[in-house]
């Protein structure tokens, strides 16, 4: 395989489930080009190298959450996927043997380490901004409109994105309970 797969096509499969970052057998399956089929046919050939913490089995209420959708008659995902952690990928490595396989895992095991360490730099920011804004305010007894903008800002622009609904923690509120204002 020549051709890599760029690292930000493989952060938009990664997706936040139970706490873990996971990515879905069918992401996988297209990745590593084979259907989700054998993918999963080789997973249960193998299933003492995956355990719990490795597997993630998504329940129907956990995938309507993460798509927003139903299910139809007439098609759509017939059979609920299945999540890998990043140990579970590493593990496809060892049952997946051809060389795009291969190659996959490796670029996916690079992406979330650079994912850790991006989440570890964002951390060290954010406290040393933190830190930085707790002594001005001690200097200063106040900060300045201009001042706390700045620090407003950037708590903001490191701070993770709001607009995301976390799986598993918000519960949607049905329209019927909704109180008219």
């Amino acid at each position: 395989m020549n051709e890599t797969i760029p690292s930000e096509i493989i952060e938009t499969k990664i997706h936040i489930l139970r706490g873990q970052k996971i990515i879905l057998d069918k992401d996988l399956a297209i990745l590593y080009n084979v259907s989700t089929r054998d993918l999963n046919k080789a997973v249960k050939r193998n299933e003492k190298r995956f355990p719990d913490d490795f597997i993630i089995k998504i329940t129907q209420k956990e995938f309507n959450l993460m798509f927003h959708t139903g299910t139809s008659s007439w098609g759509g995902t017939r059979k609920l996927p299945t999540g890998f952690t990043e140990n579970g990928i590493a593990m496809l490595s060892g049952i997946l043997n051809s060389d795009r396989a291969i190659q996959v895992n490796i670029q996916i095991m690079r992406t979330f380490t650079k994912l850790r360490k991006l989440m570890i730099e964002n951390k060290d920011i954010h406290e040393k901004i933190s830190k930085l804004e707790k002594e001005y305010k001690l200097k200063f007894n106040k900060l300045s409109n201009h001042v706390q903008i700045i620090f407003d800002t950037l708590n903001q622009i490191l701070s993770p994105p709001t607009n995301h609904n976390p799986i598993g923690f918000i519960k949607p509120e049905h329209p019927k309970n909704q109180k008219l204002s």
